[in-house]
């Protein structure tokens, strides 16, 4: 099978869900795949189901290691890093998303094993700092439907980035978790967009009113 094939399928199951052109623009291309992995043994699959209770915990970083970018793969012990986003775009609901989209989680200095990377099938990635966001689990409110919770991967532009000291993204609180958009975001602190997954999670029924 050609790398194509599934970079193809991943395209075609953004549109699938409307992730494109909702979250991300009709022009974007991956060039690397990872998967993200739950304590509990279920990894995400390009809109897979998920309960709430499956995805409390914060997940691990997988990358295939075919994609790996080539300077990393032969010799530069692991130099590039990357960025990771979790973000739910239908927040509150999907048919109504005033907060779109809600921040859940931002990881810099994600790096592939530099000793695995070229050997294994896939590696899991290393988080080399605190998140700037720290995980928040998907918890949608009752009644809001099905929720597409999104990870998004970026190359970062150096080695040593992080995110600069008093960012929006390390607000933590519900409010300042909201309306935060992940290509603005991108574009300020110089990522490159380089991959995509995301689960499904549907909201528990809303409570009948007394």
């Amino acid at each position: 099978m050609s790398l194509l094939d599934p970079l193809s399928a991943l395209v075609t199951a953004l549109k699938r869900e409307h992730i494109i052109p909702d979250v991300l623009p009709d022009t974007f291309a991956p060039s690397l795949l990872f998967s993200i992995v739950y304590p509990n043994g279920r990894e995400v699959l390009l809109g897979n189901e998920f309960t709430v209770d499956e995805a409390q915990d914060e997940p691990a970083i997988s990358f295939a290691a075919m994609n790996m970018p080539v300077e990393q793969a032969d010799s530069t012990e692991g130099e590039v890093g990357y960025t990771l986003a979790m973000l739910d775009p239908d927040a509150p609901s999907r048919a109504e998303p005033l907060y779109r989209s809600f921040r859940h989680w931002v990881v810099t200095g994600v790096k592939s094993p530099a000793d695995s990377a070229v050997t294994a099938a896939d590696s899991t990635a290393l988080k080399t700092h605190s998140a700037a966001t720290p995980y928040r689990p998907p918890g949608p409110r009752p009644g809001s439907g099905l929720h597409r919770y999104i990870f998004l991967l970026f190359q970062e532009p150096s080695p040593d980035f992080t995110i600069p000291e008093g960012a929006s993204e390390y607000g933590t609180t519900l409010e300042e978790r909201r309306s935060w958009n992940a290509l603005d975001f991108a574009r300020k602190h110089g990522l490159k967009l380089v991959g995509a997954n995301f689960l499904l999670i549907r909201s528990a029924p809303a409570k009948p009113e007394q």
